[in-house]
């Protein structure tokens, strides 16, 4: 294992692959350490970019591609190339970087891993945003310690898209029935109290793309917070190539991401160990044109 603690509050107080500032590492240096600064912050660096016409952004073609950029150290430079201002200071709408809600999670995770804080991307379902459906999104959680639990934070709702979506909790600390991590999303629909159908984004949903989130969510908790569109393992299985054993994994996959900090051992072993679940040296990654081969360390 590259990082072989079996403590999970000291592995994921520490970043990863994807969150770690290499070369930008002196710009997180003077962020806040409280949560809700943390998150105003993030917010005036990004623009999501399914929100970008209603902040009445228009997005040049080339700009979408900024979606791309897998590792905050990229992001990093990226925001700078566009302001070269201290982070703390709210870029204008078109001087953000267009992102997803991937990048607002995982951005946030890395600044509180900067700042020795245990925080970890979750890969899931918001009933938040659709009536009666469960749309495909990424939170952050954080260690609370002196409240001993992982707090649920969406980066994403600055105050703008929680008037619109008419968000009546603290976007600080979600509620747990208004995420859920693909884990959860994945065993209750294989035990027939929810419906698959409903969980999903567009066009796609079912237990296939419920499926895609489950393994996304397994590489995020390993510190490989990889987009949203980045296939691999059992990701790339058709449902009629899903085998009873792939099930089993997936099954005991999900089961172990929504348990307490005494299965991280064990979650830890089953992605390092099986070659289904873990990210491999090169990816596939859909685009608008077509899929493409990604090479990720």
């Amino acid at each position: 294992m590259a990082d072989s603690t079996l403590d999970p509050l000291e592995y994921y107080a520490r970043p990863g692959l994807m969150t770690e500032a290499q070369e930008q590492a002196s710009l997180p240096a003077g962020l806040p350490t409280d949560i809700a600064a943390l998150c105003q912050v993030v917010q005036g660096l990004l623009l999501h970019m399914l929100w970008a016409e209603r902040y009445g952004i228009q997005l040049p073609p080339e700009r979408r591609q900024e979606t791309q950029i897998r590792r905050v150290a990229q992001k990093l430079r990226r925001i700078i190339e566009l302001d070269a201002r201290p982070l703390t200071v709210a870029r204008p709408l078109e001087k953000r970087v267009v992102s997803e809600c991937r990048d607002f999670s995982t951005l946030l995770c890395a600044m509180l891993r900067y700042q020795g804080v245990p925080a970890r991307a979750r890969c899931g379902f918001a009933t938040y945003f659709l009536p009666d459906h469960y749309e495909d999104h990424w939170v952050c959680e954080y260690w609370k310690a002196d409240e001993q639990r992982w707090v649920m934070v969406d980066a994403q709702l600055d105050q703008f898209q929680r008037q619109v979506l008419g968000i009546q909790f603290d976007p600080l600390d979600v509620p747990a029935d208004s995420f859920l991590p693909a884990g959860k999303a994945w065993l209750l629909c294989r035990a027939g109290q929810a419906d698959a159908e409903k969980f999903g984004i567009f066009d796609m949903h079912g237990l296939w793309f419920i499926r895609g989130d489950l393994v996304r969510d397994v590489a995020a908790l390993n510190k490989m917070e990889l987009l949203p569109w980045d296939i691999w393992g059992l990701i790339e299985r058709e449902e009629q190539d899903i085998s009873p054993a792939d099930l089993a994994l997936l099954d005991q996959a999900a089961a172990l991401t929504v348990a307490d900090n005494s299965a991280f051992p064990a979650l830890r072993a089953l992605y390092e160990t099986d070659a289904r679940l873990r990210v491999p040296h090169v990816i596939k990654s859909y685009h608008d044109t077509g899929v493409e081969t990604v090479a990720i360390a």
